[in-house]
């Protein structure tokens, strides 16, 4: 299958993946709330918008699109029965249940925000013949939008628990709260600045990817504790 090349295209392939699982598959959850996001950025990168949110609205399409196939990628090795990406495999493996929906979305967050992020930047820093730093302010205007989306999709699966949290739902909420989107997106930064500083040093850089990549998902298996 062919990546996306818009954000148009790449709503149209999550809105496919949404439409055919079961809603209370965790990879839908994850998948569910990743569209709710991807729609915000694309009302605002849609061309008439008269957004004044990015300074480079056309990279910041890139890269959201980079970025998303970064998960499209993920989840059609999955469906395909190929082996997904370390960070991706915690999420897929532990899908099928056993756990709060909010896990799945924060697990899912975390493997894609610190571990896919800094590559999507990356590589459209060098398809476009930028700096890191040229797409910096736009990368922490992307902070604004991704909190208030992610503040009310946390709320609402939290509030599904409400008064039945007890002694052994209330250690896996306690954690999952502790997750931070903006700590990470600050990781994922300095992660975009060493792979930026290691792209041609091809050894030293794809060791610390498999690294990067075993460590994200060592920290979203433990997002996904069973309740």
């Amino acid at each position: 299958m062919s990546q996306p090349a818009t954000v148009d295209e790449v709503l149209t392939r999550m809105r496919e993946i949404d439409a055919g699982l079961s809603p209370d598959d965790g990879v839908a959850v994850f998948n569910r709330m990743y569209l709710t996001v991807t729609e915000r950025i694309g009302a605002i990168l849609e061309p008439g918008a008269g957004s004044t949110t990015f300074r480079d609205a056309e990279t910041m399409a890139e890269l959201d699109v980079r970025f998303a196939n970064l998960w499209l990628t993920a989840h059609d090795a999955d469906a395909a029965g190929r082996p997904v990406p370390s960070a991706w495999r915690p999420l897929f493996e532990g899908r099928a249940g056993g756990r709060l929906p909010v896990q799945y979305a924060v697990a899912g967050m975390n493997s894609h925000i610190e571990h896919d992020l800094p590559l999507a930047v990356v590589d459209t820093c060098a398809a476009r013949g930028l700096e890191p730093e040229d797409v910096h302010a736009d990368y922490e205007a992307v902070n604004d939008v991704l909190a208030q989306v992610e503040s009310g999709v946390r709320r609402s699966f939290l509030s599904s628990v409400g008064r039945t949290v007890d002694d052994r739902i209330g250690p896996v909420v306690h954690l999952v709260s502790s997750w931070n989107i903006d700590k990470a997106r600050d990781l994922s930064w300095v992660t975009v600045q060493t792979l930026w500083a290691l792209r041609r040093t091809r050894l030293l850089r794809d060791r610390v990817l498999e690294s990067l990549g075993d460590t994200v998902g060592m920290t979203s298996r433990v997002l996904l504790t069973p309740c």
